[in-house]
């Protein structure tokens, strides 16, 4: 690339081309895609996006982050957003002048929710609501004096009542909240950098054969029809949580048999094989509530079911199991199928995983096969429970 062409289409095969500017200065190269973003370089090889615009005829140049640690198209988007600011009137290095003038953990927060957040992360409605409840106390306190010591206590602490997990996500939020005041101006250090995550037991629990009459037989006495339908969807489907709570009836096509999800947590879209056990469920809610957006309608601000636990208790309660989570039935879809002999790429398949190993294979996969080995899983399930309850009346006669 020669030195001149200051103006191209940003990829990453040409920003890694670019020369070294020559000693005591620095290279400026602009975007043809999103006009107003610029890429710096130092004569040590230091690449930084940015945004160099006019502000009330003024030039301005705002700091986006450094390459390759945002991506381009994660630039362009970034750059997208500070422009639409700048063309409101707004000067975003105020913002910076406001972290540097040493902000409140209250008022980081709700930037980072507004900038960042919202923006750029499927499960932010969850920073949202877990932040305040355990970070709450910090929001009046400014962000230089919450210590290293602080967070390691508090980190300890939500995992002694809370949970290995519940504190490890924590601590995640605080390390990434902190580094994006950073990344916005703010010349302290991050308090979080450092303190170690505990370390997570993978779980392998899943309903057994001995547990499935009972939860079923607990499941049917369940008297709020839409926790009921909801958990019998999940287990029969092992679509994840969040996509069978947001589940609407536009996206079931009931001829087929199929759901299609259009954005799964990793992103793409999945098609899922639905039994006849879970269309005729579909089928009754259809006739009471198919004039809904909502196949699980709730009273929340989203119009669907949110928060199934209270009825989760109440199953388990009566069913006598102990240590299962909602999220167990996913891996219980998995766990039978394997045990009738599905491999763990018809296993992946049906429940939308994601890996290196099985996208090859996937895209030469119909869904036949994925299809048959959903349906000998939820057979063999409802087949134990009928042997364990022929089982337990021969006993009774006895």
């Amino acid at each position: 690339m020669k030195r001149e062409d200051k103006s191209f289409n940003f990829t990453k095969k040409s920003l890694d081309a670019l020369p070294l500017p020559t000693v005591g200065k620095r290279l400026y190269v602009y975007d043809t895609k999103v006009r107003g973003l610029e890429l710096m370089m130092t004569e040590q090889g230091t690449k930084s996006f940015k945004v160099y615009r006019k502000l009330n005829d003024k030039p301005v140049r705002i700091t986006l982050g450094k390459y390759p640690e945002i991506s381009v198209e994660q630039a362009r988007n970034e750059a997208q957003k500070v422009i639409s600011e700048m063309i409101k009137g707004k000067n975003p290095n105020d913002e910076k002048k406001k972290l540097r003038a040493e902000t409140t953990f209250g008022d980081l927060f709700a930037l980072y929710m507004e900038r960042y957040s919202k923006h750029h992360k499927k499960t932010w409605k969850y920073d949202e609501k877990d932040v305040p409840r355990f970070l709450g106390h910090w929001f009046q306190r400014k962000i230089s004096g919450i210590t290293k010591q602080e967070i390691q206590t508090l980190h300890e602490k939500i995992g002694k009542e809370n949970g290995l997990y519940q504190a490890n996500r924590l601590l995640a939020r605080i390390h990434i909240i902190y580094n994006k005041a950073i990344e916005w101006g703010w010349e302290g250090l991050n308090p979080a950098q450092g303190i170690k995550k505990f370390k997570e037991k993978s779980r392998d629990r899943f309903l057994h054969p001995d547990e499935l009459p009972r939860f079923f037989k607990s499941l049917d006495k369940e008297s709020n029809d839409t926790i009921r339908d909801y958990i019998y969807v999940s287990l029969f489907t092992g679509v994840r949580r969040s996509n069978v709570l947001a589940m609407q009836w536009d996206d079931i096509n009931f001829e087929r048999r199929e759901w299609l999800i259009p954005e799964t947590k990793n992103g793409e879209p999945l098609r899922v094989h639905l039994i006849e056990t879970v269309i005729d469920i579909l089928k009754v809610r259809f006739k009471q509530y198919g004039k809904t957006e909502w196949v699980f309608e709730g009273t929340g601000e989203t119009g669907h079911l949110m928060e199934p636990k209270a009825g989760w208790k109440r199953i388990l309660k009566r069913a006598g199991i102990k240590d299962l989570r909602l999220h167990d039935l996913r891996r219980t879809l998995g766990s039978w199928q394997a045990a009738t002999g599905a491999n763990s790429f018809i296993i992946g398949r049906s429940l939308g995983h994601k890996t290196p190993q099985s996208t090859a294979v996937y895209a030469r996969l119909n869904l036949d096969p994925v299809r048959d080995s959903v349906e000998k899983a939820t057979d063999a399930m409802l087949q134990t429970i009928r042997k364990v309850e022929a089982s337990g009346s021969m006993e009774e006669s006895v």
